[in-house]
């Protein structure tokens, strides 16, 4: 059986999005072996509170994460790069980059526990489709 593709998720702060999927990942597929950083992490920082509440809903658990800062070398071990949002990233060269633009309910009035409901459901189904994509 061969290894699993390694995916870095990224996001400005790796407290939201990035860590929801980094964490979501394990609960749709064993296809893939996420890990998660931020482009501006806060050392010691933690992980966004609704995000680790609609999280725990769905049976994954956050706790213990702590951010950690992007690095070329995280991104030169990864399979593929992908960026969860609005981070700015510029690979080094020969790394896979993808830009996930994911749903932002808060542009359309939608905040607190459901803006993340619907931000883990649309990273959900595509960590679905970037498996079946990515492993066939």
């Amino acid at each position: 059986m061969s290894t699993p593709p390694k995916v870095l998720f990224v996001c400005v702060s790796n407290r939201g999005k990035s860590v929801m999927a980094e964490h979501l990942t394990p609960t749709v597929t064993d296809r893939i072996t996420p890990s998660s950083a931020g482009t501006s992490a806060k050392i010691g920082g933690q992980v966004n509170e609704l995000s680790a509440q609609v999280l725990a809903e769905v049976g994954a658990d956050v706790a213990g994460h702590e951010p950690r800062q992007l690095t070329d070398e995280l991104m030169r071990a990864a399979d593929l790069v992908v960026v969860v949002g609005t981070a700015g990233v510029t690979p080094p060269e020969g790394v896979a980059l993808e830009v996930w633009k994911t749903d932002e309910p808060s542009t359309r009035g939608i905040d607190g526990v459901e803006r993340m409901r619907l931000i883990r459901d649309d990273i959900t189904a595509r960590i679905r489709v970037l498996a079946d994509r990515i492993t066939g």
